[in-house]
């Protein structure tokens, strides 16, 4: 049986320290997706929990889904227009952390961030 080996395995394995930026990105935003969203709905549930009763946490849940894919189709397109030369550029592996990094904080954060809010403007009326 034939193994499947990835191009990033065999570069590695030939003394080569090349990643994708494009491809690592694209990894990224998509396990970022998974996890703000299982996220948004575990914080939503567990506030309608809490008593809050109104349709408030509804509405952040659709306004937080709807928001996120283009904040996330932002941070995949500014690597997935580089050419192949920029794809692999390791000068390149600073801004990829960044955006990586910026990335997870939001998608980690804003479900707790907004979903508070939501709460919150839901007790005050």
């Amino acid at each position: 049986m034939n193994k499947l080996v990835s191009h990033e395995s065999v570069s590695k394995r030939h003394g080569e320290n090349t990643r994708d930026w494009r491809k690592a990105m694209s990894d990224h935003v998509a396990y970022a997706l998974l996890v703000y969203t299982g996220l948004q709905i575990f914080v939503t549930v567990h506030a309608m929990k809490e008593g809050s009763h109104s349709i408030l946490p509804y509405f952040a849940l659709v306004v937080l889904v709807a928001g996120i894919i283009p904040a996330c189709r932002w941070f995949e397109r500014r690597w997935i227009t580089l050419s192949d030369d920029e794809g692999t550029d390791p000068a390149l592996a600073g801004a990829f952390r960044s955006d990586a990094l910026k990335l997870w904080v939001m998608a980690i954060g804003l479900p707790f961030l907004l979903t508070g809010l939501f709460t919150l403007a839901s007790s005050l009326f």
